[in-house]
């Protein structure tokens, strides 16, 4: 098995709006590889979110390739497509979307479910997983009744039932007080060194220069700085970077 997990080559997305071409992402070549913690920070409007979407075959690119295990997303059906969604990527959204009518452990359960992977196995994992993230005391209650925080590590916990090969988070503590967005990225570094691979999009670039790799998109293009290049007046450049419009 080859050690890169996600890729994309020469991908860029267009759209057209009141008459005019937005170039939302431009041309991104960017490899994951296996057990990586990448971020990806950028200001409002700068592609970051569009460009999670197209690793994740959310969206499809105007141009260029999304490799996902080596599989060519743009080569699949629909329903080949979202089988690789299901089974190789975890999705974290910054608005939990998780199913109001269903437990905790019923929502962990779910995409064991669409999968047809219901069995003893996965009763095993949900239990791991719930203990994992610290809340196998909330395991019958509804999103509704958990705070922010605890309905956010449901979330992660959901993402990783079926064991993917990349865990795709979008602003995960956007809707989170700084106390509980900390507690939630200590939790996604714990399970990267735990072996899980983590594309992290973000506005926080403190939250961002955590990662071991570290990219900027703005104005649909991404740029890379390496992690011993992070000093804290980096951090500060590239902060007053972020805020400017």
């Amino acid at each position: 098995m080859s050690d890169i997990a996600l890729e994309a080559r020469g991908v860029s997305k267009s759209y057209a709006e009141n008459g005019a071409q937005v170039d939302a992402v431009r041309q991104v070549n960017l490899v994951i590889r296996r057990g990586e913690l990448v971020s990806i920070v950028g200001p409002s409007g700068s592609g970051k979110s569009t460009l999670l979407h197209l690793l994740g075959g959310l969206t499809t690119p105007s141009s260029g390739q999304v490799l996902i295990d080596g599989v060519d997303l743009g080569t699949l059906s629909d329903d080949d497509l979202a089988t690789v969604r299901r089974d190789h990527l975890g999705f974290i959204f910054q608005a939990f979307n998780l199913v109001d009518v269903l437990s905790v452990e019923e929502n962990l359960r779910l995409p064991a479910t669409l999968a047809s992977t219901n069995g003893r196995a996965t009763d095993d994992r949900i239990d791991e997983l719930l203990a994992r993230v610290g809340l196998t005391h909330v395991r019958d209650k509804r999103p509704s009744q958990l705070s922010g925080g605890e309905r956010q590590r449901v979330a992660i916990a959901r993402a990783l039932v079926l064991r993917p090969s990349v865990i795709l988070a979008d602003e995960p503590t956007g809707n989170l007080d700084s106390g509980t967005s900390r507690q939630i990225i200590d939790l996604l570094h714990e399970l990267h060194r735990a072996g899980e691979t983590i594309v992290l999009v973000t506005h926080d670039i403190k939250i961002a220069s955590g990662a071991e790799r570290l990219l900027v998109m703005r104005d649909g293009e991404l740029t890379e700085h390496e992690h011993d290049q992070l000093a804290e007046d980096v951090v500060e450049v590239i902060d007053r970077l972020l805020d400017t419009t």
